[in-house]
């Protein structure tokens, strides 16, 4: 059953602004995370939690593609309003711009770090070093440091998300240019495929499909170009969400199935991490089980997500609305700051736990404060993904989400 906020709006989607604000804020946590695990990343701890990395593997095979179809969702919702040439523009503008000052201004510090702890890069100061690493290699425009990190200069970093975004809103838009009544036909159709138990079957066996057939050969970049098994899961992920966003009643068995698919989705990870822990002999015939329950997890795992949040995270309020415009630039600043305050505190014989902390609240603050004044100030509300003026009324059909 709808809750009668959702029922007498059915564009305005309060469980998806929550869920689209939990899984960013999850963002923060999942990469200081990033410090302390054997996974690569920018730069990293003198500490080593083994046992983070299975409680990370409960969040990773479908944060992002929950993500992606949660902005699916929203984009559909968004061609309500505009005409489908000023959508593109809108998308285009929200997105780009981010994604350019970004680029230029919020993650060079990333990659000078990450040469700096990994290379040694000569330095006397790092306001000296940093200016010397930005202007002789970071405006290089091609591979630098090889082979080891080989970073291509300049780079987007975790803002990859974004360029992925844009790139599948345009090839949509151009579907919809060519076929303007594609997504009602199609997300009609797709409404009878998934009927019943259907909904946990068809798009877990094609996730699957993905991580089986395509992961081993195309491991991940986010790169873009090449980035194959990424493209297919995340493309995915954001055409179930616009082609079902105006589909009523897959929502609401997709609340009515919250129990099932999580019950389904603890069984699916348990025999995955099994697996990947080693526990059980490991075989060619096994380690095709384990992707084919690691891409059935991905989906079950976000039906669970946004039935229990279709029945339980339907509050309005003041704290919602401030968080669904926060949340983007949020995302923004949020690896850079990780990244500089994980290396500030390098060699302070701090604890992983007391380091952990210092970097997540440091973190949170340097998020908060950048808010704070990009959204007063005009001129940098566009280049932290906000609008021009802010807006009087927040919902998902009013919101343009990363």
């Amino acid at each position: 059953m709808s809750t009668p906020q959702q029922a007498s709006s059915p564009e305005r989607r309060i469980d998806l602004d929550w869920v689209r604000i939990l899984a960013f804020g999850l963002l923060i946590f999942y990469h200081v995370g990033m410090l302390y695990v054997s996974w690569g990343f920018h730069i990293k701890s003198e500490h080593r939690l083994a046992w983070l990395e299975p409680v990370m593997l409960v969040l990773n095979p479908w944060r992002l593609s929950l993500l992606f179809l949660v902005s699916g969702v929203a984009s559909r919702f968004m061609l309500g309003k505009y005409r489908l040439a000023a959508f593109a523009r809108a998308r285009s503008a929200r997105l780009l711009i981010p994604l350019i000052f970004g680029m230029l201004v919020i993650v060079p510090p990333q990659s000078y770090l990450q040469i700096v702890e990994s290379l040694g890069y000569p330095q006397t100061s790092h306001l000296q070093g940093f200016a010397d690493f930005y202007v002789r290699h970071y405006l290089a425009f091609s591979a630098q440091f090889c082979p080891t990190p080989c970073i291509v200069q300049p780079t987007w970093n975790h803002l990859w998300f974004v360029v992925y975004l844009w790139v599948y809103t345009m090839a949509l838009a151009a579907v919809l240019s060519l076929w303007p009544a594609a997504a009602d036909r199609i997300g009609e159709r797709l409404t009878l495929v998934l009927a019943g138990p259907w909904l946990l079957v068809w798009p877990c066996l094609l996730f699957a499909v993905w991580r089986l057939f395509l992961s081993p050969i195309f491991p991940s970049t986010h790169a873009l170009f090449g980035d194959w098994y990424n493209h297919a899961d995340y493309a995915t992920a954001f055409l179930i969400g616009f082609l079902l966003a105006r589909q009523g009643g897959i929502w609401r068995d997709i609340e009515r199935q919250r129990w099932l698919s999580l019950m389904l989705a603890v069984a699916c990870f348990t025999a995955f991490i099994l697996i990947y822990a080693g526990l059980v002999p490991r075989s060619p015939m096994l380690r095709w089980f384990a992707g084919a329950v690691y891409g059935c997890y991905q989906w079950i795992a976000m039906v669970a997500v946004l039935g229990f949040a279709r029945r339980h995270l339907t509050a309005d309020g003041p704290v919602r609305r401030y968080l669904t415009d926060a949340i983007f630039p949020y995302y923004i600043v949020h690896q850079t700051a990780i990244i500089v305050i994980a290396h500030a505190l390098r060699g302070s014989g701090l604890s992983a736990g007391s380091e952990a902390a210092i970097v997540i609240s440091g973190t949170a603050l340097t998020c908060l404060v950048s808010y704070e004044i990009a959204r007063r100030i005009a001129w940098l509300r566009p280049l932290f993904g906000l609008r021009m003026e802010p807006r009087s009324s927040a919902g998902m059909a009013q919101q343009q989400p990363a």
